[in-house]
């Protein structure tokens, strides 16, 4: 080591500008890291018979083992998206709509930063194609509809992530203001069968899957990713009532045009 100071002294200026240019390039190009949780093969029951009638028919689905994020993805990790990748993808389709007064990124200057103290909430305004896109840069996807909700139930049947019982404040943010969210894993107790955060309430998740009347199958089109019919919303939001953050809700009130973001409506990825 100390044969290579000298030597790192001998540097011109120039270069030491141009080394400290490559780093700050890559650090800021660096993808988040995305903790996951593998979620195992096997059937469950999708659905219910005492939901509203998108829910309806309860049937079983099975499906190939998964991984899940844990959280959703927060302003601070999709800023990073936007300063690598754009708010505008290469066909023309907006990712992000900032000039929404429920965004809570926005371009300082020349660069994406997170609103200060919301930087580890999750991150609304994302379109569909944004959601997909940033998923696609990590190495990942969005889950489909079953994979979301097999991931907030497990294979009991369950109404709520924790169980059946009525959600309080202690398991999910909800029945509240509008944009009124928390930082992501702040309700350890309303965590699923498999140890998933954030299932229910907080921010609606975008998933993969078109909205199409059940039972589901993932071979009848509605996992055709090219985009285009509106796409299945999951988990509820902070504004959702009781009622919509269950395990089957799937967001048939809201506006959910692939390309359109909305307030209350963030994602997560799989793989």
């Amino acid at each position: 080591m100390q044969g290579r100071l000298p030597q790192f002294r001998q540097l011109t200026f120039p270069a030491l500008l141009f080394i400290l240019f490559i780093v700050s390039r890559q650090s800021a190009s660096a993808q988040p890291a995305m903790q996951t949780i593998l979620i195992p093969a096997g059937a469950f029951q999708m659905g219910s018979d005492d939901g509203l009638s998108d829910e309806r028919p309860a049937h079983q689905v099975a499906l190939e083992a998964f991984s899940i994020a844990r959280t959703p993805v927060t302003n601070a990790q999709f800023a990073d998206f936007l300063n690598v990748i754009g708010a505008v993808g290469e066909n023309g389709e907006r990712y992000f709509d900032s000039t929404d007064s429920d965004a809570r990124v926005h371009l300082r200057g020349r660069r994406w930063i997170a609103d200060t103290g919301s930087e580890e909430h999750p991150v609304v305004e994302v379109s569909w194609f944004g959601a997909k896109a940033f998923c696609e840069w990590v190495g990942m996807r969005l889950p489909t509809e079953a994979e979301w909700e097999k991931a907030s139930r497990g294979t009991d049947g369950r109404r709520y992530p924790w169980g059946n019982e009525e959600p309080d404040r202690t398991r999910a943010q909800y029945d509240s203001g509008w944009n009124d969210t928390e930082r992501v894993g702040r309700f350890p107790k309303g965590a699923s069968p498999y140890g998933v955060l954030d299932m229910a309430g907080n921010a609606w998740e975008w998933v993969s899957s078109a909205y199409r009347p059940y039972p589901y199958n993932p071979k009848d089109g509605r996992e055709d990713q090219r985009g285009g019919p509106v796409r299945s919303t999951r988990g509820g939001g902070q504004d959702s009532g009781p009622d919509e953050i269950t395990t089957t809700q799937r967001g048939r009130n809201l506006s959910r045009e692939p390309q359109g973001g909305h307030h209350n409506i963030g994602f997560r990825c799989a793989k």
